[in-house]
């Protein structure tokens, strides 16, 4: 009973708001709020692709060097060899992927 409740009554805001809604279509309405001032600009301003891949690479290798941080203390409650063997793997696993980033050119700066 509640299942069909809820569907009648999304049904029926959902249609409410459609159909009741005030068209407006002043250009103000799209643009970006500044203070009450008219924007300079447009605010679809161009993005270098290349400068966001970078910011990705460097986001992802931040949260790789997060990861990091708890080898130190396990160390201490952890065997030694293991320890080692994982905290090896784990570093050149990261070290494969910035070969690799590397190799694929993603570090290049284009002029």
């Amino acid at each position: 009973m509640l299942n069909h409740y809820s569907t009648y009554l999304s049904t029926y805001y959902n249609f409410s708001q459609n159909n009741l809604k005030e068209n407006s279509k002043k250009p103000s309405k799209s643009s970006p709020f500044e203070c009450g001032f008219d924007p300079m600009k447009s605010a679809r301003t161009p993005f270098s692709l290349q400068f966001f891949m970078i910011a990705v690479i460097f986001l992802i290798f931040d949260v790789e060097i997060a990861l990091l941080m708890p080898i130190i203390p396990i160390m201490a409650t952890c065997d030694l060899k293991l320890w080692l063997s994982l905290s090896t793997i784990f570093i050149l696993i990261l070290l494969l992927g910035l070969y690799y980033e590397w190799a694929q050119g993603a570090l290049e700066w284009a002029n």
